[in-house]
């Protein structure tokens, strides 16, 4: 039951379900480029993605001092669900602006 709740609380927020989207549309995303798509001090985006990694959604990779972002898989069926309800949606979602040069 803790894990169903750490899901549902995870996309009980608009801006990680938008992050959530972002990241499913872009497929692999570096923190910094999430912050200069989204116009968000970096503390605020990790600590979103954090919660969006701990709930089962994300997977990170570290290549030097950069960490990107992706979808993880293989995805259980009901976050792949909850993904495609988010696509459904038809959120305004900022354009990928790469930031890092990595």
């Amino acid at each position: 039951m803790e894990n169903f709740l750490n899901t549902v609380g995870a996309v009980n927020d608009a801006t990680r379900v938008k992050l959530l989207h972002f990241i499913d549309i872009n497929k692999k995303v570096c923190v910094c480029d999430v912050e200069n798509s989204f116009n968000m001090i970096q503390s605020r985006v990790s600590r979103h993605l954090k919660i969006l990694k701990d709930a089962g959604f994300l997977r990170v990779e570290r290549e030097g001092r950069w960490a990107y972002y992706s979808i993880r898989t293989p995805l259980d069926s009901f976050r792949q669900t909850i993904l495609a309800e988010i696509a459904c949606l038809g959120l305004n979602i900022p354009a990928l602006e790469h930031k890092c040069k990595g």
